[in-house]
């Protein structure tokens, strides 16, 4: 394995926003269900739900939001405008990142074993 960037931002004193909680954003995108993202990422919906009820806490408006479902039961999980503001925000600050700073990956990689 290459060496990779591994990035989290420190939205404040107590909340980051990494790759972890920028895939649960993605697999809600993908999957519409708190509950289904949770799964996908084998974490349990309650540890789903905690990170997106902290993001949803830490942004001047919701990230994700959530309906009840129909008669079968479960609930229904988007994001907002600003949630999808947000998830591009970061993949262009990872994007950057990145860019910047592939030289020094390369080089770190060349003194791996």
């Amino acid at each position: 394995m290459a060496p990779r960037l591994h990035l989290k931002i420190a939205l404040n004193e107590e909340v980051l926003l990494g790759p972890g909680k920028a895939e649960l954003l993605s697999l809600i995108v993908d999957t519409g269900s708190i509950s289904a993202a949770a799964k996908a990422m084998g974490m349990s919906y309650r540890r789903a739900w905690l990170l997106v009820d902290e993001l949803n806490r830490s942004f001047k408006s919701p990230l994700v939001e959530t309906a009840k479902g129909g008669r079968g039961g479960g609930g229904h999980a988007m994001l907002t405008p600003l949630g999808t503001a947000v998830m591009k925000r970061y993949a262009i600050i990872m994007a950057k990142t990145e860019k910047a700073i592939a030289s020094d990956l390369k080089a770190l990689a060349s003194d791996l074993r």
